[in-house]
């Protein structure tokens, strides 16, 4: 059976979907079309906690449809800027699981992770399937990866 390692970069999803098409993800959908057919080694989602209660309702959501849901604290900066991405933890994992899946999934439109499936289809062979939102996917991205799928339609939840 083929084996599949999936990494979501939340925040970017949340985030893209909501400004293209005022909607939310599919997790559960998004969940049956990745992995089906196949033996999922890790499927981890990536988010900032700001300790509130519906956000510990959407992570718990999450683990109950499958996924390991890592956090990073929300940081406000003395400026009004934040900080919170997990760009390189999600680099991390994702280079430790590319040696043993058949599959790494990506879950994001940022175009720093172009690098990243350039490197697991190169130095280790691997398929690297990406799933952003057209319009916020950045080019360099859709060319690194194996497969492009387009967050649309019935990806989306509403």
């Amino acid at each position: 059976m083929t084996t599949v390692a999936i990494f979501v970069d939340t925040q970017n999803v949340y985030y893209t979907t909501r400004d293209a098409y005022a909607k939310q993800f599919d997790y559960r959908r998004f969940w049956a079309k990745a992995t089906a057919g196949r033996e999922v080694l890790t499927a981890r989602c990536y988010a900032t906690d700001k300790g509130d209660a519906k956000q510990r309702g959407f992570q718990n959501t999450l683990r109950t449809i499958g996924f390991e849901v890592k956090l990073k604290p929300f940081i406000q900066r003395a400026d009004g800027s934040a900080k919170g991405d997990w760009d390189v933890g999600i680099t991390l994992d994702a280079i430790e699981y590319a040696a043993q899946a058949d599959v790494v999934v990506l879950v994001s439109g940022d175009g720093d992770f172009d690098l990243l499936a350039r490197k697991i289809r190169e130095v280790h062979g691997k398929r690297v399937e990406v799933y952003g939102v057209p319009k916020f996917t950045a080019h360099s991205l859709i060319n690194a990866a194996s497969q492009f799928i387009p967050i649309e339609g019935d990806l989306l939840l509403g």
